[in-house]
């Protein structure tokens, strides 16, 4: 798929935009002034794959913070720092100068500052040289700007309904900053913007309404998309249909963490939508049977659970190593109506027998038979022909 042609964007060792990989960002959940906490997050999403990680910086305490999270995050990662401010942004970064300058980025929501402030962290990102993100979201619109067209709405002959109404404050919102920003000097090179809905259908259709009218890069992402599943259905939905027709430079999952689930679920799942979309690669593929009535035996599940936790075992081994393991596609299959097929077609693939086929299971490389396997432990055999392969191929 052809990307959208934006400026590129520097965001401390990070570029995004102007085809340059998309970049997979995560926002640490602790509370900022638990310094030690904070780096530890930072640097857990950074280790899973996050590209740029984000903090709260809402009061003094956090700002006085932010320093010290940074500079113990530089002993072990260069991973970008963004700040996210809301309401007294310009107090802070006024007060706290080390503050703004150590972060590499600033997320700004107009909807929750007012035009002079705006200005005001504009400014001091100007004079920081520091790149800004104009991230307008649908629950914190400007009320005034939110009134005014719900209003000029209910005079229509037909109106629209509220959700379109408020889209499309969104979208002016965001435009209307970012020129006011440009007009600041901030240049092209130097800005993002986002605009983030809670619906599916309302989040795609802001980012296309975006897309054909701004060049500037943009984040995208389905804001307050909810736990479990359901977040994750919605966020892919989302991200992959916006994806798909080339529009995002940045993305980020949303998810409300479950009881004890680690924030890196985020990033897991970024990979996961990027990859399925045969944008980017972080990790060999597994093609698997779901099972049916022919399927014989649960031996091909069992591979198929091992080669995933095989996967995430070995994965910084092999991008270290052999990094184009990355790239293997593996195929499990459990019977022969589909199985010798998909494992032909996989780098690496196994058919096991159905219900009424010969008890052996049969392996392929690269397209071609290379054994048939017999015995208890074929999971084993495979996986150490596997192995082996990587070994010798992967390099």
């Amino acid at each position: 798929m052809k990307r959208r042609k934006t400026p590129s964007v520097r965001i401390g060792n990070v570029t995004i935009g102007d085809n340059h990989p998309i970049a997979i960002q995560s926002m640490t959940n602790t509370d900022t002034t638990d310094k030690k906490a904070t780096a530890a997050q930072i640097l857990q999403l950074n280790t899973a794959g996050a590209d740029i990680v984000r903090i709260t910086v809402n009061d003094d305490a956090a700002a006085k913070s932010v320093p010290q999270i940074i500079e113990h995050v530089r002993k072990f990662s260069d991973v970008p720092i963004v700040g996210d401010f809301h309401f007294n942004g310009n107090l802070l970064l006024r007060k706290f100068p080390d503050c703004a300058q150590m972060l590499d980025k600033y997320r700004i929501n107009p909807g929750n500052a007012n035009q002079k402030n705006f200005c005001e962290m504009v400014d001091i990102a100007l004079k920081n040289k520091k790149p800004v993100r104009i991230g307008v979201n649908g629950g914190s619109v400007d009320e005034n700007i939110l009134s005014q067209y719900m209003e000029k709405n209910a005079l229509q002959k037909i109106p629209l309904p509220s959700s379109r109404v408020l889209e499309q404050a969104v979208i002016d919102s965001v435009l209307e900053s970012s020129q006011t920003a440009l007009q600041l000097g901030i240049g092209q090179k130097k800005l993002i913007l986002s605009a983030k809905m809670s619906d599916v259908n309302s989040v795609i259709r802001v980012y296309e309404a975006l897309a054909k009218k701004t060049d500037l890069a943009l984040h995208i992402g389905l804001t307050e998309a909810g736990s479990g599943d359901e977040g994750i259905v919605k966020s892919t939905l989302a991200l992959g249909t916006l994806l798909q027709q080339g529009i995002g430079d940045t993305i980020r999952v949303s998810l409300t963490p479950e009881k004890s689930q680690s924030r890196t679920r985020e990033v897991e799942i970024c990979q996961q939508i990027l990859q399925g979309l045969e944008i980017q690669r972080f990790k060999p593929s597994i093609t698997s049977c779901p099972g049916c009535g022919r399927t014989s035996n649960e031996e091909y599940l069992q591979l198929a659970s091992l080669l995933n936790k095989k996967i995430v075992q070995k994965k910084a081994e092999w991008d270290q190593k052999f990094p184009r393991a990355k790239n293997l596609r593996i195929a499990v299959m459990g019977c022969v109506v589909n199985g010798p097929g998909e494992s032909r077609q996989a780098d690496i693939g196994i058919a096991f027998p159905g219900k009424t086929e010969k008890p052996l299971a049969q392996v392929f490389l690269k397209g071609k038979h290379h054994k048939n396997l017999t015995g208890d432990d074929i999971d084993q055999q495979f996986l150490h022909i596997l192995e082996d392969y990587i070994h010798t191929s992967c390099r």
